[in-house]
C-alpha cells in the first residue's frame, strides 16, 4: 500500500495534546476538536494541537471511542511498505534478543507496545495466530501478514499459515465484522487442522487455536510457570482456573507429589488431561470440573484434600474501570479462601491479568484478605508478564499482569 502526504488534519484538545506529549498513543472521541469530511475511517490523519503544532499521525475511526490511534510522531515518516517492514523487523529482532531459545512460541506483535495499534500476533511454532482490533490495521493486514511471513521464513523459520481469531465483539465497536479462519497467503496452502503442538518449559501442549481462549494459549505466564515449578517439588498442589493445565503441568514436572487441576470448563479440563498424558504425568495429576468459588469453601468445610501449594490464575474479573470494585471482591474471595485452606508454611501463587486491577489495588486486596484470614504473607517473588509482552511505561495499558508468590506464615 502506497501512502502519500499530506494527510487530512485533525485538531485536538489541550488534554489530548498533554497526553500525546507524555507519550500516550490514543486520542478519544471527546478530545477531537475538529475533523474534516476528508478524515476517512481506517485511514491516516495528521494530528495538531490547539496552537497548531504537529503532534503525530495515526489511524482515524469515527466508530470508535478511541478516535485516533497514533502511529508516529515523526513528520518525516512515510507509511509505505518499507516503513511497515522496518517496524516488523524491529519487533522480530526484539523477540530474538529477549526470548532466545523460546522464540518458537511467543508473542510476536503486542499492539501499541510494538507500535501496531490494535494488532496481536502470537506464534505457536509453525502457526501464527493474529487478532486485529483496529480498522487501520484491518485495512493493512494483507501487507503486514505477507511481510511478516517473508521476514520469518527468510530468517529460517518454518511457518505453515496465519490464522485469524477475529471472533471478538470489540471489532463491531470499530465497525468491523467478526470471523475466524486462515488468511490466504500467496503460494501457501493452509493446514487441514486447527490444532498444533508446542513445547514450553520442556512441556508439550496441544493448542486449539480455532476454539481456545484468546488466541489458543496464554503465553504471558511462561516464566511465572517456571517459578511455580521450582517451588512445587514434594508438595500437594491445587491449581485453580487451570484452563488447559499449564501451571499444573509445570508443577507436576517440577516434582510435585500430587497436582489437582480445576476449571469450570469441561472441555478445558479434558485438554489438560490430554496434555498430562502427552507428557507422561497423568499418574501425578487429578482433574476436577468445578467452579472455584464453590470448591474452595467446600474443601474447607469437608476438609477434603490437604494442599500446601495453591495457584490462583483466574480470568480477568474486570475489563472496565467501572466494574473494578466488583472484581476486587471476587479476587479477595478466592484469595481469602486459599489462605484459610493452606497450612502455615504453605505456598500461594496468585495473579490478575486485568489492566484495570492496578497493582496497588491488588496488593491492597491481598493485605485485606490476609488480615481476614488471620495469616501473614511472606513474599517470595513479585513478577509480571514475559518480555515478549513488553511494557511501555508511557502506555499503562500494556502493563496488565500481576503475579505474586507467597509463603503463608
Amino acid at each position: 500500500m502506497k501512502e502519500t502526504r499530506p494527510y487530512p488534519a485533525t485538531a485536538v484538545s489541550p488534554k489530548a495534546e498533554a497526553s500525546v506529549l507524555r507519550g500516550h498513543p490514543w486520542i478519544y472521541d471527546t478530545e477531537v476538536r475538529q475533523a474534516g469530511e476528508d478524515c476517512l475511517d481506517g485511514e491516516l490523519v495528521d494530528v495538531f494541537g490547539p496552537k497548531g503544532g504537529y503532534l503525530g499521525t495515526g489511524f482515524y475511526n469515527s466508530h470508535s471511542k478511541i478516535r485516533i490511534r497514533l502511529l508516529s510522531r515523526n513528520a518525516n515518516d512515510r507509511f509505505d511498505e518499507a516503513f511497515w517492514e522496518r517496524r516488523l523487523r524491529y519487533a522480530w529482532d526484539y523477540r530474538k534478543a529477549v526470548m532466545g531459545e523460546d522464540i518458537r512460541c511467543c508473542r510476536l506483535i503486542f499492539g501499541e507496545a510494538d507500535a501496531f495499534p490494535g494488532l496481536t500476533v502470537d506464534r505457536f511454532d509453525n502457526i501464527l495466530v493474529a487478532q486485529t482490533l483496529s480498522l487501520g490495521m484491518e485495512r493493512r493486514k494483507g501487507l503486514l501478514f505477507s511481510l511478516l511471513y517473508k521476514i520469518l521464513t527468510g530468517d529460517g523459520q518454518k511457518i505453515d499459515g496465519i490464522y485469524e481469531r477475529n471472533d471478538v465483539a470489540i471489532r463491531r465497536l470499530e465497525g468491523m465484522e467478526e470471523g475466524k479462519g486462515f488468511y490466504p497467503l500467496d503460494g501457501v496452502a493452509p493446514p487441514a487442522q486447527t490444532r498444533t503442538e508446542i513445547t514450553e518449559n520442556g512441556i508439550a501442549h496441544q493448542v486449539d487455536f480455532e476454539n481456545g481462549q484468546k488466541t489458543g494459549f496464554f503465553l504471558d505466564q511462561k516464566y511465572n510457570r517456571q517459578a511455580v515449578a521450582k517451588l512445587a517439588a514434594g508438595r500437594r498442589v491445587l491449581d485453580c482456573f487451570t484452563h488447559t493445565g499449564s501451571f499444573a503441568l509445570n508443577a507436576a514436572k517440577g516434582g510435585a507429589e500430587w497436582v489437582e487441576a480445576v476449571d469450570v470448563s469441561a472441555s478445558a479440563v479434558e485438554m489438560a488431561r490430554e496434555n498430562a498424558r502427552r507428557n507422561g504425568l497423568e499418574g501425578k495429576m487429578g482433574f476436577t470440573v468445578a467452579n472455584v468459588f464453590d470448591l474452595l469453601p467446600a474443601l474447607a468445610r469437608e476438609r477434603r484434600g490437604t494442599y500446601d501449594f495453591i495457584i490462583l490464575d483466574p480470568p480477568a474479573f474486570t475489563k472496565s474501570r467501572h466494574t473494578v470494585h466488583g472484581a476486587e471482591r471476587g479476587y479477595k474471595e478466592i484469595n481469602y479462601r486459599a489462605m484459610k485452606l493452606l497450612p502455615r508454611g504453605g505456598y500461594l501463587a496468585t495473579c490478575s491479568c486485568s489492566h484495570f486491577m492496578k497493582d496497588e489495588l491488588f496488593r491492597k486486596m491481598l493485605v485485606s484478605a490476609a488480615a481476614d484470614a488471620q495469616v501473614s504473607l511472606r513474599q517470595i517473588e513479585a513478577r509480571q508478564q514475559a518480555p515478549d509482552h513488553p511494557i511501555l511505561w508511557n502506555v499503562p495499558e500494556t502493563d496488565y499482569l500481576k503475579f505474586y508468590l507467597f509463603q503463608v506464615v
